[in-house]
């Protein structure tokens, strides 16, 4: 690991917060100076430029910032004395800006995000040794050609299949079925794969006006109706098991393709990809031959991002299935 020049674009989040007493809760308090100067370590190993990018609750992060975030690490990537980017967020939505930013920054050097679960001033926070991680991580060299990177509690991940898991511990972010790309020990980053389903999508703006709903037993369709009633540019749907619908369901989803809004559908379920098997009324085998697109292993919100990315660069279905279903099907 040698001695790199990184860029740190910070946005908020729980890492740059603490506890207040008086109004017993959690509020934003830290600069980006302030959250580097409680981490000297760093010194050792990077030579940091800050971008203070938002100071910000990670639940009003937008997709719209989300890109504006790619499209400024992209800038930061080209320059040839930068040999990394990393993003401090908060963690509610970090997985969805991650894997935005892996869909839209195209370049070999690492992208890195961290985060906290405990805020600044609490007893164990996690963040400063999340940073530190994180920088050791864009230092490294066999760190680079993996794409967006989620580094928290010394695992490294792949921002395409990282997830938060848990809404309070600080193991919370797992690669379900997939495990972590490679792990920080002390002074050594040890990457024990890589991941080979990763893509890029060169699109100069995103489209924001996509609806996601998730299934339940006996739904009946009606947030999907809503949906097509107000004309959305897209819609995914977290179907059932392989990705099956409710059949009172599935009727408003054939409504939503006759009206040509692209429909990706993609399981609730945890682990595995989408397929069609089931032909009944809702099954997934049939809702594919009436033009749904299969959403492959990605987790409903992560379908949505890639759709509002896939939209920014092309209104074509057949495109916008390709993309989805092209390394899947």
């Amino acid at each position: 690991m040698s001695r790199k020049h990184l860029v740190i674009i910070t946005t908020g989040g729980t890492i740059a917060m603490k506890w207040d007493p008086f109004t017993n809760a959690v509020l934003p308090a830290h600069s980006g100076k302030e959250l580097l100067a409680a981490v000297p370590e760093i010194n050792q190993f990077a030579d940091l430029e800050l971008i203070e990018f938002s100071n910000i609750d990670s639940t009003e992060m937008t997709p719209a910032m989300m890109f504006q975030l790619a499209q400024l690490s992209q800038q930061q990537s080209i320059r040839p004395e930068i040999q990394g980017v990393i993003i401090t967020h908060g963690t509610d939505t970090l997985e969805e800006t991650a894997y935005m930013l892996d869909l839209v920054v195209d370049s070999p050097k690492p992208v890195v995000c961290t985060a906290a679960m405990r805020s600044f001033n609490e007893l164990g926070t996690d963040g400063p040794r999340n940073l530190l991680a994180a920088v050791k991580t864009a230092c490294a060299d066999n760190c680079r050609n993996l794409g967006t990177l989620v580094v928290l509690n010394d695992e490294i991940h792949a921002a395409r299949e990282v997830r938060k898991t848990y809404t309070s511990n600080v193991a919370t972010f797992e690669s379900l079925g997939y495990g972590p790309l490679g792990i920080v020990d002390e002074d050594r980053v040890i990457i024990f794969r890589h991941s080979n389903i990763r893509e890029q999508i060169p699109a100069n703006r995103i489209e924001e006006d996509v609806a996601f709903i998730e299934m339940a037993a006996g739904d009946r369709g009606n947030l999907i109706a809503v949906a097509v009633e107000k004309s959305v540019r897209g819609l995914v749907i977290a179907g059932l098991g392989r990705g099956n619908i409710p059949a009172l369901a599935a009727e408003k989803v054939c409504r939503a393709i006759q009206s040509n809004i692209p429909v990706v559908l993609t399981s609730r379920c945890l682990k595995g990809r989408v397929l069609g098997v089931y032909s009944g009324s809702g099954g997934g085998k049939k809702m594919h031959e009436l033009g749904v697109i299969f959403g492959g292993d990605l987790s409903g919100p992560k379908a949505r991002i890639k759709l509002m990315v896939a939209l920014g660069y092309t209104t074509d279905l057949k495109q916008i299935k390709e993309i989805f279903e092209g390394q899947f099907y």
